[in-house]
């Protein structure tokens, strides 16, 4: 049972302040003091006990530790991550622990993120960045939470500002090979990097672990097993992004240059190295030859995309779209998780049929005169004329032969077919008596 009494204090109204008397769950007499009125006491104490009935019951004491302490046992419980990972996560958790660091977490309320959120937006934090950090502290509230320290998360309810829409920077076949020339200059023999990038859609660090073995030089594919990565200086070997194996083909003219990095080197030797034979480091490579290769390139072409090792990916996937590439295809040539998440990026990539639905909706929603349908038939038919003729000009030009096609009894039945489509001389005369009556 609890109960409500009064206590003297000189901070309260009239010399008293209320406080409330109860048993926890777990049996153990406490109280809650600093009530200014008997009404406050009570409210508090009907809640409590509602609580306790309904499973819900939060010690007032519970939510006192600071959004730090439970943000430490919270990145304790992630050491299974990849390091490289956690090593991102550091700027959310500097902006995160530099607002609510020393903030109790019972004390969090939703005004208050609200109000954190348009600070940083107001302060020109850039979007995503913003999205990092108010993950995380969902994430660390949503572990006070489940330790029973506040009874819901505060960020609940929170909006974020919208991502606005950004241009896809893709580099055309002549662009790449202008990128793969001024990278040789450069650094002679290291073009193939981000040609290969860029013909493949791999993620640096995928490129950077790849291995002689990787390699099916027969069927030009080759496996995406594990990655590489700098993090803070050091080299971490891990799992793919998504911890997944997977085959990606390369096109036949990279051949005899992955032929000549593969030469002389064993099954488990790296493809792509630095020039001492070490693991080729991206802060390296961008800074002392991808950088000075694209400076170069934007000099030459003052509209050449500022793209960088990263986005060459975008690239992969904008050439292999314009080749007829599927949204699944895609999907496993870059590693998405789902066709979902490649269509959300490059949705705007594939052939949409919106143009031939508005000429369909055209042609149905337009009045037709008898004979319109014969006349856009035979018209079709005469363009079908004029493509037979011009691949059997090609074919003889060339010297090549149309096996199994007789091309002259072909052509002869689709000029019969336009000539007997056309009016006869008779309908002709009617329609044109018709018109003009």
């Amino acid at each position: 049972m609890s109960s409500v009494k009064s206590y003297p204090a000189k901070t309260g109204p009239k010399g008293r302040l209320w406080e409330v008397l109860y048993r926890t769950p777990e049996n153990r007499a406490t109280r809650k003091r600093g009530f200014k009125t008997q009404r406050e006491a009570e409210s508090w104490r009907t809640s409590m006990e509602s609580s306790k009935q309904t499973g819900t019951y939060i010690s007032p004491s519970a939510g006192k530790v600071t959004v730090e302490m439970v943000g430490a046992q919270w990145r304790s419980a992630r050491a299974h991550l990849k390091a490289s990972t956690i090593a991102n996560s550091a700027t959310a958790w500097k902006r995160v622990m530099a607002r609510w660091g020393s903030s109790e977490v019972g004390n969090v309320r939703t005004a208050h993120v609200r109000s954190w959120v348009a600070t940083l937006v107001k302060d020109g934090v850039g979007v995503e960045s913003i999205e990092n950090a108010f993950s995380m502290l969902r994430q660390i509230m949503a572990t006070a939470v489940e330790d029973r320290r506040v009874a819901s998360n505060p960020c609940d309810g929170v909006k974020l500002p919208r991502r606005g829409h950004t241009h896809l920077m893709c580099l055309s076949h002549e662009r790449v090979a202008l990128l793969e020339k001024q990278v040789d200059k450069f650094a002679p023999g290291y073009g193939i990097v981000p040609q290969f990038l860029a013909y493949t859609g791999l993620r640096w660090n995928e490129l950077a672990a790849l291995k002689v073995q990787c390699f099916n030089r027969a069927a030009r594919r080759f496996e995406v097993i594990e990655g590489v990565t700098e993090v803070a200086g050091e080299l971490v070997w891990s799992t793919t992004k998504t911890h997944t194996r997977r085959t990606v083909p390369y096109p036949a003219f990279l051949e005899e240059q992955i032929g000549a990095l593969c030469k002389g080197k064993g099954p488990g030797d790296l493809v792509f190295t630095s020039a001492d034979g070490s693991v080729l480091r991206v802060s390296n490579f961008r800074t002392r030859v991808f950088g000075p290769a694209l400076k170069a390139c934007i000099e030459a072409d003052p509209h050449f995309p500022k793209v960088t090792l990263r986005k060459l990916r975008n690239t992969a996937a904008s050439l292999a779209i314009a080749e007829g590439a599927t949204v699944k295809g895609v999907q496993a040539m870059l590693g998405h998780k789902s066709a979902a998440m490649t269509l959300d990026i490059y949705a705007s990539l594939f052939p949409s049929d919106l143009d031939d639905v508005a000429d369909r909706l055209n042609t149905a929603a337009s009045p037709r005169t008898p004979g319109e349908d014969l006349r856009q038939l035979r018209g079709r038919v005469e363009g079908l004329v004029g493509q037979l003729e011009e691949l059997c000009t090609a074919h003889e030009a060339a010297g090549v032969s149309v096996d199994g096609v007789d091309t002259d009894i072909a052509l002869e039945s689709l000029r019969r077919a336009v000539v007997a489509l056309r009016p006869s001389p008779v309908a002709a005369s009617v329609a044109s008596s018709g018109a003009g009556q």
